[in-house]
């Protein structure tokens, strides 16, 4: 493979990543009724939004034509999934748990990109790591809210 095409693949998987982690929190955000937790995913929020966008810049100073954000059907199933649990049970603990899981799972996906692109790019490396820093925070500071 191509360098260019490398890099591409590596920016659109820590893309993708970001942008699973905004459509959680924007479909289940109108969910929580707990103001410390409203704060907190809108502030989690606010953080990929900022990685979303260093991804954007990246991707226009390298050339890169349209990162992909995730498919219809991955939307369509992720937002499914959280409609379709929090239909019965929109507890605080409950959709704690949920964001708990999703950002773990965000967290495994960061090691694996990480493994799977080593030497493509210092700089998505770089983003990749600040991505996976703020999944870790963001479990460290979710799970207070399961007690």
């Amino acid at each position: 493979m191509e360098d260019k095409e490398l890099i591409t693949e590596y920016i659109n998987a820590i893309y993708q990543n970001i942008r699973t982690a905004v459509q959680s929190i924007e479909d289940i955000l109108p969910k929580v009724k707990d103001s410390n937790l409203q704060k907190e995913l809108a502030n989690e929020e606010d953080k990929y939004i900022a990685l979303e966008k260093e991804c954007e810049l990246f991707a226009k100073a390298e050339k890169i034509e349209g990162i992909k954000d995730n498919n219809w059907l991955e939307k369509a199933k992720l937002w499914s999934s959280i409609n379709m649990s929090t239909m019965t049970d929109k507890t605080t603990r409950h959709i704690a748990e949920l964001m708990l899981l999703g950002t773990f799972m965000g967290f495994v996906t960061c090691i694996k990109d990480q493994a799977d692109h080593k030497n493509v790019s210092k700089e998505l490396d770089e983003i990749l790591l600040n991505l996976k820093e703020l999944e870790r925070k963001n479990i460290d500071a979710l799970i207070p809210f399961l007690v």
